[in-house]
């Protein structure tokens, strides 16, 4: 099984490893930063580097039950089982993936209906909301900045199976059940904003986010609308709050 880093602490750019195996899924490590696609959010990209300082680019990240596969780009040198590795992501990318992830959880507590369905992207996102009333993209901007401009804290706990069970109203997705872990869930508290299982990773900070903008709300269907979102300026470079 492979050790994730990145769902305590979605800060670390880098990581020692040991390759554990190759196969034709890609490359698992012993341990890793890389998130693999999973809960709309898209797997990082980046590389390994190896004991030689050959580069291996690596252009996804999936899991396969228990184990992270690190996909490699075509033509890339590979490790083998036993190599140590320097494992980096795209940072840009990943903390971009980040504040978009989060801005959903933002969307999620001023629409407080049933989530149908959503994927993240790299720079826009949608969640689609069990919504029968046409929803307002002008109010749903002016909600979201105002809020991120309130810069709440965000942390991250783990509860038990039977603690989710017994508390169904955390769950917002209607169709999807949240990941579990051997027996225990992750949940992302927005302090005083919202509180729901995930395993994505997520900004620290909701300050960190920058503004954001309703691009446009569709309807999908009698009780359906989604609700497109992307950075109200993509050239903009948001600080990123330093880890403790």
């Amino acid at each position: 099984m492979t050790i994730e880093l990145f769902r305590d602490d979605s800060y670390l750019k880098s990581c020692d490893a040991i390759v554990t195996a190759v196969d034709e899924n890609g490359i698992i490590l012993d341990r890793t930063v890389f998130y693999p696609m999973g809960g709309g959010q898209p797997g990082d990209i980046g590389c390994l580097i190896l004991e030689n300082g050959e580069r291996v680019q690596i252009i996804d990240t999936q899991k396969v039950e228990a184990d992270i596969h690190h996909i490699a780009a075509d033509a890339a040198p590979l490790p083998a089982a036993g190599d140590k590795v320097r494992a980096e992501i795209d940072w840009d990318r990943r903390h971009r993936l980040m504040r978009m992830h989060t801005c959903m959880h933002l969307l999620c507590s001023i629409i407080p209906l049933g989530v149908t369905g959503g994927s993240i992207r790299d720079g826009s996102a949608r969640l689609d909301f069990d919504a029968p009333d046409p929803l307002d993209k002008i109010e749903v901007t002016e909600k979201l900045n105002e809020l991120i401009e309130q810069k709440h804290d965000v942390e991250t706990r783990w509860i038990s199976d039977q603690e989710l069970d017994a508390q169904p109203d955390l769950v917002r997705t209607m169709s999807v059940e949240p990941p579990r872990e051997g027996g225990r869930v992750r949940l992302v508290d927005v302090k005083g904003v919202d509180l729901q299982p995930c395993g994505g990773t997520h900004v620290k900070n909701i300050g960190e986010i920058g503004r954001m903008r309703v691009k446009k709300i569709e309807k999908k269907g009698k009780h359906n609308r989604r609700i497109n979102v992307v950075f109200e300026d993509e050239n903009t470079q948001v600080p990123v709050r330093k880890a403790d």
